[in-house]
Parts: structure tokens; C-alpha cells; sequence
């Protein structure tokens, strides 16, 4: 075989673990809650939810430009082995997770991490050694099929998520054990450098300080910022918020100053003034930033609103949305290849411009579907929103590393990754913090008229202190809040409710229906924003200018 191939299908496996990984946990959070026992309305479960969620991406995008860069220096297949083994034991770890409760929960988070450090060292070299390995002339068929194996990936992980967390959770994390395994002997095994590192040049302490610890405030500052604080349903006026966003960006703008005057800096700003890397950084960025948040937004509405309203049980939707998902994915794999075959070919900029724009149609489709769509119209949308993603990704990807110099491969993958990951965790903060606000003014409203009409209007003045956290993670988890809010009242007023009225809220679908018109109207606000910033995505795309083949002009 030759080594191209090889480079391609460990790689592949890599990035399939990875996307696995991802998806199988956002599927499976019901039940892993359910399992170590954690109360979903409780104060404290909500920052569970998104330190397990967000906890990945946030150690993956602070790492990943150091990575790449450590890779120009000490050999990109060297530290992508060290990541297959470091990924492989936080899954095990994972799968051991001794405790339950709130210690249960941090063991998870802390696990997630581990697997987020081995994560960054796949990410930051996985592309640069397929860019090695194949000549220019098939890079984007080369990268289109590893995109195709994260969206497999990411497939897999749904359907599996949603079988094995009915068996036990404990099972989710299991999965990547002999994937990882697997891809660990054969990478140490069969991968082999194929540039030389420059072993001359020196870390750049100040740069991966600042650059760390700036970046690492800001989404820990973005990630409480959706987190109720005091009476506020978010954490924005919180001063720990506030004082994390002015001294994170204070860090990352001293690191511009300080990547120009260092000698050997992690993080190469040069580059930028390649048009081509500029521009799909940039438009990648964008995409993520619109993109990255709404694949968890449609689970938590089918799982929570969709599902229940057509009959599904709570056990059973982790499953079926997972199912129902798929014409996304079905839309990627079919473009994928593709598009990374004619942008071989033709150019990178006539289809990721026009991948963009039919992402940012998809958006705009989605604003005008009800809360109890059909699902044709809705798996229609869905499916060419993959489509376009499809048709983004792999040209995007191969015009951003065919623009830079061999030597700097290993950072250029590193800056990709590490702004794709940072535009991703940002978009579930944008997407919460739409749909908390959004749902602070709708919810209240929407549950009173509720319970009025299945005839406790005594409970009104309770369910309007249901926080619109609790209401989602409820939602998401397929919990009903209805019977821990009967336990919060006084029995004096319990009292008064009728049985009839009892029997009316705690049925599978009263909840749901209750909420379904406030979260649709705050998914919709979301959507209108996320299609406006792929628009844009799609302008600065179709400025990237010509093609660049960075090797034919060395």
C-alpha cells in the first residue's frame, strides 16, 4: 500500500474516534445523568451539563496552536501517536468513572479533559500529515474523505449513543477503547515523518502564556456567562464573568504585540498575509461560530418538544433523535467527497462560497417550520444544510493548506483548528444565551397560561420562578419538572390542586406542549443571527483570491 494511503486511513480512524466521541455524548447525556445521579433542576446541574458539553472544546482550541507548532519542531506523526494513546486513556478512564453525584460529575468533566489533550495533538497534526503525504493535485479528494469520516464519525455516534445508553452509559466511553487502541499500535507502527523537524528553533514561553491563559479566561467567562447568577437566568453581570472577558482579551491582545517581536513565535501571524489562509480561516471561523451550536440546539427540541409531543417516551428519544438527525449527516458524506474532488480541479472559492450560502438558506428555512413540523419539510432543510457544509469543508480546508509553506504545516493545522474549535465553543454560548433570553421573557408567561388551563391556576405564581436553565436541561434530559415543582410547595396549597389537573401536568406531553411555542421563538431568534453570520462567511470566502500552491512556487 502505498504511504499515502496509509497516512489517510490512520488518520481517518483518528478523526472518526474523535467525532464519535463528540456526538455520542451529546446523545447520551440523559442517561449518563441518570446514572450518577445527578437532579437536573438542582443549582448546580446546569454547569454540569456544560462543562461535560463544553469542557472538550475549551482545552482543545487553547492547545491546539501550541501543538501544532511543538509538531513543526519535534515531528507532527511523533506527538499525533502521543495523542491516539493520550485520547485512548481518558476514554478508559471515563468508562471507570468510580463515583456518582456531584464527584461523579467533576470525574466525567476531569476525563473529558484528558480526552481533550490527546484530542488537540489529532487535531493539530492530522490535517498537516495528509497534506504531506498526497500532492496538491489530490489533496481535496484526500481531505474530503477524512471529512467524510467525521461526519460518519459523527453518525455512528448518534445511533450508538442512542442503543448503548439504554444497555448502561458506561458503554458510550467504552466505544473509542479498541478504536483507540487500534489506531495507537498502527500509528506507532506505519506513520512516518516525512518533513524534518527544526529542532533549532525555541518554545515561546511568552506566547503560549498569554495565548493560554487569555483564551482559557474567555470561555470560561463565555461559559458561565450562560449560567444563572443572583436573580438574572445569566451569568453576564457576574464580576468573575466580567473580570475573565477584560483580562482574557487583554492577555490575547498582548500576544499580537508579543508574537512580533519574538523570534520564534508559536503563532505565526505572517501567515495572514497569505489572502487565501486569511480568508478561509476566517470564513471557517464564521461557519463554526453560525454552525457549531445548532446540532445540540435540534436534539434538545426533538428530545425535549418534538418526540414527546408525537408519542416517543423519554427513554426512548436519545435514540430516535439520533435517527432523525441523519439526513444532516446523509447530506455531508454525499457532498464531501465530492467537492474535495472538484476543488482538486477548479478552485476552492466558487464552492465553499457557494457551500455557505446554501448553510445560511438552511437557516433562514429553519425560521419558518412550526413546533410540530413534518418532518419531511424538516429533513429536507436539514439534509442540504449538510449539503453545504459538505461542500464547504474539504475545498476550504485544502486551500488553507496548500497556502502555506511545508516548514509551517504543522502551525498553519494547529491556527485552523485551534480558530475552528474556538468559533464552535463560542457557538453554543451564543445559541444558550439567545435561547435563555429569548425563553426569560416567553417561558413564565407560557407556563402560567399552562397550568391555568389544566386547571391549578393556584400554581402559577410557582412555575414563574422555574429557572429557563432548569426548563432546558429538563428538556434536554427528558425529566418533567412538573413533579419536583409539586414537591416545592407548601401542602396547603398542594391542597388545593385537583387530582384531575395532577393527571393533566404529568403526562408525557404537557410539559412539552407547554414550553414548545417560547423555545421554537428563541430557536428562531437564533437562527435569523446564525444565517446572517454564514452569509458573511460566504463573502469572505469568495474573497480568497486565486489558487496558491505553496510547494510549486518553493
Amino acid at each position: 500500500m502505498q504511504y499515502k494511503w496509509v497516512a489517510l486511513s490512520n488518520t481517518t480512524i483518528g478523526v472518526l474516534m474523535a467525532s464519535i466521541n463528540g456526538t455520542i455524548i451529546i446523545i447520551s447525556l440523559p442517561a449518563i445523568f441518570r446514572g450518577i445521579n445527578i437532579n437536573p433542576l438542582a443549582p448546580s446541574s446546569f454547569q454540569y451539563l456544560l462543562w461535560i458539553l463544553m469542557g472538550y472544546n475549551v482545552v482543545t482550541a487553547t492547545l491546539l496552536v501550541t501543538f501544532g507548532r511543538l509538531s513543526d519542531m519535534f515531528g507532527r506523526v511523533r506527538l499525533y501517536n502521543l495523542g491516539f494513546a493520550i485520547f485512548t486513556i481518558g476514554s478508559i478512564l471515563l468508562f471507570i468513572t468510580p463515583n456518582t453525584g456531584s464527584l461523579g460529575a467533576i470525574e466525567l468533566i476531569l476525563f473529558r479533559i484528558v480526552q481533550g489533550i490527546g484530542g488537540a495533538f489529532l487535531f493539530a497534526n492530522s490535517a498537516a500529515i495528509i497534506t504531506d503525504a498526497f500532492p496538491h493535485t489530490e489533496r481535496g479528494k484526500a481531505l474530503g474523505i477524512n471529512q467524510i469520516a467525521a461526519l460518519a464519525g459523527s453518525l455512528v455516534g448518534l445511533i450508538l449513543g442512542g442503543i448503548l445508553s439504554t444497555i448502561n452509559w458506561r458503554y458510550i466511553f467504552l466505544v473509542s477503547v479498541p478504536v483507540g487502541l487500534l489506531g495507537t499500535v498502527w500509528s506507532y507502527i506505519k506513520l512516518k515523518e516525512l518533513t524534518q523537524p527544526d529542532r533549532t528553533q525555541k518554545i515561546d514561553w511568552a506566547g503560549n502564556s498569554t495565548f493560554g491563559i487569555g483564551l482559557i479566561l474567555i470561555l470560561l467567562g463565555v461559559t458561565y456567562g450562560i449560567m444563572p447568577y443572583g436573580s438574572s437566568q445569566l451569568g453576564w453581570n457576574n464580576p468573575w464573568v466580567i473580570s475573565s472577558m477584560v483580562i482574557g482579551t487583554g492577555l490575547l491582545t498582548s500576544f499580537i504585540f508579543i508574537e512580533r517581536k519574538v523570534k520564534y513565535p508559536m503563532f505565526r501571524l505572517e501567515l495572514f498575509k497569505i489572502r487565501m489562509f486569511a480568508a478561509g480561516n476566517i470564513a471557517s471561523m464564521l461557519r463554526s461560530f453560525a454552525y457549531g451550536g445548532l446540532m445540540i440546539m435540534l436534539i434538545i427540541f426533538l428530545q425535549g418538544i418534538w418526540l414527546p409531543i408525537h408519542g416517543y417516551s423519554f427513554s426512548e428519544t436519545p435514540f430516535w433523535a439520533g435517527i432523525y438527525m441523519i439526513p444532516l449527516m446523509i447530506g455531508f458524506v454525499a457532498m464531501g467527497p465530492i467537492s474535495g474532488w472538484l476543488s482538486d480541479r477548479y478552485g476552492s472559492r466558487f464552492l465553499a462560497t457557494l457551500g455557505m450560502v446554501i448553510v445560511g438558506l438552511g437557516f433562514i428555512a429553519l425560521t419558518t417550520i412550526p413546533y410540530d413540523f413534518a418532518y419531511p419539510e424538516f429533513a429536507t432543510i436539514i439534509f442540504f444544510m449538510g449539503l453545504g457544509n459538505g461542500m464547504f469543508a474539504s475545498p476550504n480546508t485544502a486551500s488553507i493548506m496548500n497556502s502555506v509553506p511545508r516548514k509551517y504545516r504543522g502551525s498553519a493545522s494547529g491556527m485552523r483548528a485551534t480558530l475552528q474549535n474556538s468559533g464552535q465553543t463560542a457557538s453554543l454560548a451564543l445559541f444558550f444565551t439567545i435561547v435563555i433570553i429569548a425563553l426569560s421573557y416567553y417561558l413564565p408567561t407560557a407556563l402560567s397560561t399552562a397550568v391555568t388551563q389544566a386547571g391549578a391556576p393556584v400554581l402559577s405564581q410557582y412555575v414563574n420562578k422555574v429557572p429557563v436553565t432548569g426548563a432546558l436541561f429538563a428538556a434536554f434530559l427528558g425529566y418533567d419538572p412538573v413533579k419536583a415543582i409539586l414537591s416545592t410547595i407548601p401542602p396547603s396549597i398542594a391542597a388545593q390542586i385537583p387530582t384531575s389537573a395532577i393527571h393533566v401536568m404529568e403526562q408525557r406531553t404537557w410539559f412539552s406542549t407547554a414550553i414548545a411555542p417560547a423555545f421554537i421563538s428563541a430557536l428562531r431568534d437564533a437562527f435569523y443571527i446564525s444565517g446572517g453570520m454564514t452569509f458573511v462567511a460566504a463573502v469572505v470566502s469568495a474573497l480568497r483570491g486565486k489558487v496558491k500552491i505553496a510547494e510549486e512556487e518553493e
